[in-house]
Parts: structure tokens; C-alpha cells; sequence
């Protein structure tokens, strides 16, 4: 059952998840929570995007994307239609309304998912918390909102004119009233049991408080009669003894005053010095854990020193996907998370004993789950779905998203980095192999990958450039369509590294992804099982440039801005 998508999450949840199949959902959609509100709120935008938001990248534009969202919504009718056409008239097609579309377009799809037990929690940012809630209100119906759970997600700072931002927002809505709930609860506080369990029984090795044994009125019966000459209803109260007192003690029969007699026996009751009520000892053995609030502050941020730590930039702590699972979900029950970025979600799922689905549209999430799962539950049993295997499914993906397209094909190749970012020039490096070139120092090899059905010899000629410019060793391009002759003269003509420690190695090939996918790779030297950092050839200057990038055992890297670090590469521990 245990699956992961790669592709965009609405085309997968109308296509490969079979309605009312779902137990749990947690999404986390990404969201640009540094942008003001004038950016948010600014109608049109210079930034093209028309995806779901990258790995590594939040940004939301109103454009076609959005606009056909908006009118899927509309089609559907409903509350939820009613709702979003509102917020367009107040709001305007902007970028904060691009964001609110696409997920009212998705989380139809989540509500038509879920079983009729199941429940969903919608991880945002409180910029944006309060539109969604109109729209989740409208789709599971305002009576089905359970909670909106406050996580403190980081430690106080400063912030201009302004409190500071500490906090998430979590919403929690079930599809009907017949939801899972596991009543979840955590351990009283210690200071609130330093604060009233000051008394200290020796028999019993242990502090406690003492509590009343009465209830407020009179009532008649045996709850009503004296014990010990010690009248209740004089004052206007009764006997009431707990339950879960009584059954830690044993003790399951008698009259009130017999049960009274026997708790007095086992050491439970304190009789004041002075004279007066007795009452219970309620031990600190006797605390269970209390009711789970809707505001956790008990759940830290992932440190920069945390084991779990991935360098993923909206990495969520696991302990707090564990506790969400807990507390809606049953051993066996299905998660699906919809954006599941580095897998914390899928992560969690399986430790815990859950079937999962994760859905992504960015190839390296998709591999850094892989990597994650194979260091971390090495027993986790999976399948990869939307990773082209055939050369159908490459073109697939190249007309869906050519840059995804790239970044598979540099993935595929056997890139140790490559660039998974959309904004800005490539300078013509799609990826980078790095490998070790024997008395002649670290070797680097430029990956140039072209997804049009148009290919010539200037593609050669310009990867020839980026290998000089770049002062690499060997370039590889990677192409949807077969090359031409004069493509492969060009090739040929740029002849053999000149100093290598592995034989006869072309400076340029070229390779078809028809090829890779069929096993006809490349000549290349053998590439390095990582132990330990590679030196780069070059000192990077440009921020935009690849960082060469091959970590040793147990390091953890932050990559810097559209430097991915392939996770084959990473040992991730935690």
C-alpha cells in the first residue's frame, strides 16, 4: 500500500487515490511567509510561475494555473464555489488569492479522499490561516471544525512594530461526526507537581496533595451517612470517592462507609492534625496525563544540531507528526500527505505502524524520502510512482515540466548536485559528477540536459564552452530527441581527456535518455562511494553557481540557494 508520487498532488488525487480510502491527511503546502502583504496582495507579478511550488521555493502568482483552479471550483458548485467567488471580489487575483484557488481546488479533492471516520490537518502560516479556514468550512461544513492547534515553531525574536511571530497554525477538521480520536493525552507539567504535591508519604515513598472526599450538595443514601463521625450533609456536601482511586486500590465493593474504611487502611486517607474533614492522598503515581490542549509549546523547532536534520528548509519536527497520528489514526490506518516534502510525514507513518501515501512534485523530495527511509527504516517496503521509465514517461514529463524533466535526467545520470530551481540562468549546468582522478586531483564532469524535440550541433558547441569556462574535465549532454550527425562529429572532435588515471575518457558524449533507460550509459571513470568531502576545482563565485558538493559519511549539508545535494550522496542518520 505504501506509496510515493512524483508529480503534481491534484492530477494524482483525482487519478490514483481511490475515494474514501484515506484515514488521515496532514498537508503542509508550502506558502511564502516572508512576503508582506502589499507582494501578497499586489495584483500580477513578474514572476511567471505557473507550478505548484518547488522544493525550496514558496512563491504563489496568479496566472493560468490559478485561473483554471478557479474555475474547476466553480464548476463543482457548492458552498465552497460560493465562498471562493467572494474572496475574489474582495481580494482580486493576486498572489495571496493564486494560493488560496489552488488549495480550495486541492482540498476538494483531500475531503473526497478521506473515509467517513477520516480527519485532516492543515499545517499554515497565519497570514494565510484565516482564508483557508472560510474555505475548509465550506468544503467539511463549519459543525465538522475541531480545532485550531497553535504550535510554537521557534523561540522569541524581535520583529518591527509588531509582537514577534512564534507560532503555526494547525487546523483540525473530521468529515463527520464518527472520527477516529484516541483521546490523546501528556504528562503534567512539573512545575504544576512541584507547585501542589508538596506532602511526602514514606510508606508509600512517594509526594502526593490531598483532595477533597465530598461533592458539593446532600444527597440520600449511604453517600449521606456519617463515617466516623463525620457528618457531610451538616454541610451541605456527600460522599464522592474516585473510581480510579478505588480500582488502584482493589477496591470494587462495600457501602461508601466500608470503601472509606478500606481506603483509610492502604494509607489513603489524611486526617488533619488539628481535627477536622479527612481527605484523599492523591498521589504523583496517580497521575495519568491530562487532555492534550490545542496549543503546543512542549514540541521544539528542529535545531541546527537536531539528528533529523535534513537542511530542508520547512522540515517539520517528527515528534509532531507522530503526535497528530496518534491521536486520529489507528495501527494499519492510511496517512496520505499531499506535499510531503522531505518525508517527515511518511517518516512517522511507518514508525508508528501506518500505511502511507506521499505525493511530490519535485524529483528530489521524491529521492530524499528514498534515502531517508532506506537510512532510517531500512525495512520499509514502497513503491516509486511517476519516475519515468520508459522513454513515454520522459516525454511526459518534459511536456509537463521541463525543468523537473532536467532535474530527473541529471538525477538519472548519476549527478552527485544539480540545480532544482527555476529562477535565473544555469550558466548551462544542469549537474555535476564529481569523481576522483587519481595523481591528477578531483575530476568534475558539466551535465547539460535538453528536453526539446529540436536538437543541433550548438548545443555541443555550447556545453564545449561551459567545459572550459568551467575548467571541468568531461560533459555529458542528455537529450529527449536522437542527436544529429553534425551533434555527434562535434562531439567527437573535442577528443579525450588529456590526463586521466581511467583510460581513454571522451571529453564530450552525448547520451539519450532512450539510452539511460535502456542501461547504455556513458563511458565515465568510477564514481566515489562518499567517505569524505571532495575538494571543488573551482572556487565558486557567482551565488547563482553549482556547488560542488559531495559529502563524507554522517555530514549534514544546508545547500545553498538551488544547490540540491543528491540524497544517494548523504548519510542521513536520526
Amino acid at each position: 500500500m505504501n506509496k510515493l508520487f512524483f508529480g503534481d498532488n491534484l492530477d494524482v488525487l483525482r487519478e490514483r487515490v481511490q475515494p474514501e480510502s484515506i484515514d488521515l491527511v496532514y498537508l503542509d503546502p508550502p506558502f511564502n511567509s516572508n512576503a508582506s502583504y502589499n507582494v501578497l496582495f499586489k495584483e500580477g507579478g513578474t514572476i511567471p510561475s505557473e507550478a505548484q511550488a518547488e522544493a525550496f521555493r514558496d512563491t504563489w502568482e496568479w496566472g493560468e494555473s490559478a485561473a483554471s483552479a478557479y474555475e474547476d471550483v466553480m464548476r463543482s458548485s457548492g458552498d465552497v464555489a460560493l465562498a471562493l467567488k467572494g474572496l475574489k471580489a474582495w481580494i482580486g487575483q493576486n498572489a495571496m488569492m493564486a494560493y488560496i484557488v489552488m488549495m480550495a481546488a486541492r482540498i476538494l479533492e483531500l475531503r473526497d479522499v478521506l473515509k467517513p471516520t477520516g480527519s485532516m490537518y492543515l499545517h499554515c502560516d497565519p497570514k494565510a490561516s484565516h482564508y483557508l479556514k472560510l474555505i475548509l468550512d465550506a468544503a467539511f461544513g463549519h459543525e465538522n471544525f475541531r480545532s485550531e492547534i497553535i504550535w510554537k515553531r521557534t523561540h522569541s525574536h524581535g520583529s518591527a512594530k509588531r509582537y514577534g511571530p512564534l507560532h503555526d497554525v494547525i487546523l483540525f477538521y473530521s468529515k463527520s461526526d464518527n472520527f477516529t480520536w484516541t483521546y490523546p493525552t501528556v504528562p503534567h507539567d512539573p512545575v504544576y507537581i512541584e507547585k501542589y504535591f508538596k506532602s511526602f508519604d514514606e510508606k508509600r515513598d512517594d509526594y502526593f496533595q490531598s483532595i477533597s472526599l465530598t461533592g458539593a450538595g446532600t444527597r440520600r443514601g449511604e453517600s449521606g451517612d456519617p463515617w466516623r463521625s463525620v457528618n457531610p450533609t451538616s454541610v451541605g456536601r456527600h460522599w464522592a470517592l474516585p473510581h480510579a482511586v478505588l480500582a488502584r486500590e482493589g477496591i470494587t465493593s462495600g457501602t461508601t462507609q466500608e470503601k472509606l474504611d478500606k481506603l483509610d487502611a492502604v494509607g489513603r486517607i489524611a486526617w488533619p492534625a488539628r481535627g477536622g474533614t479527612p481527605r484523599l492522598k492523591w498521589f504523583t503515581s496517580d497521575l495519568e496525563g491530562v487532555s492534550l490542549g490545542d496549543i503546543w509549546t512542549d514540541i521544539a523547532p528542529i535545531s541546527a544540531h537536531a539528528k533529523e536534520r535534513l537542511g530542508y528548509p520547512t522540515q517539520k519536527p517528527r515528534a509532531l507528526l507522530e503526535r497528530i497520528i496518534l491521536a486520529s489514526s489507528n495501527p494499519g490506518d492510511v496517512i496520505l500527505d499531499p506535499f510531503c516534502g522531505c518525508g517527515t510525514t511518511v517518516e512517522a507513518a511507518e514508525r508508528l505502524g501506518r500505511q502511507w501515501i506521499g505525493i511530490d512534485v519535485t524529483h528530489y523530495a521524491i529521492t530524499l524520502i528514498e534515502a531517508r527511509l532506506k537510512a532510517n527504516n531500512p525495512d520499509a517496503s514502497f513503491t516509486v510512482h511517476g519516475r519515468p521509465t520508459d522513454l513515454a514517461g520522459a516525454r511526459d514529463l518534459a511536456r509537463r515540466d521541463k525543468h523537473q524533466f532536467q532535474w530527473w535526467a541529471a538525477w538519472r545520470i548519476g549527478s552527485q548536485t544539480y540545480r532544482e530551481e527555476k529562477k535565473g540562468a544555469d550558466r548551462g549546468i544542469d549537474g555535476n559528477i564529481l569523481f576522483k582522478n587519481g595523481p591528477y586531483g578531483d575530476g568534475r564532469i558539466i551535465v547539460s540536459v535538453k528536453g526539446g524535440e529540436n536538437v543541433g550541433a550548438q548545443m555541443v558547441r555550447d556545453l564545449r564552452g561551459v567545459i572550459e569556462r568551467e575548467d571541468a574535465e568531461m560533459g555529458i549532454l542528455v537529450t529527449l530527441a536522437d542527436p544529429t550527425g553534425p551533434m555527434l562529429r562535434e562531439a567527437s572532435e573535442a577528443g579525450f581527456l588529456s590526463r586521466s588515471a581511467h583510460g581513454r575518457l571522451p571529453r564530450m558524449q552525448i547520451v539519450t535518455v532512450e539510452d539511460m533507460l535502456s542501461g547504455r550509459m556513458p563511458k565515465m571513470p568510477p564514481l566515489p562511494v562518499p567517505e569524505r568531502k571532495l575538494t571543488p576545482s573551482i572556487k565558486r563565485k557567482d551565488k547563482d553557481q553549482l556547488e560542488l558538493l559531495l559529502p563524507f559519511e554522517g555530514e549534514k549539508i544546508i545547500p545553498s540557494k538551488g544547490v540540491i545535494v543528491d540524497p544517494r550522496f548523504v548519510s542521513l542518520t536520526g
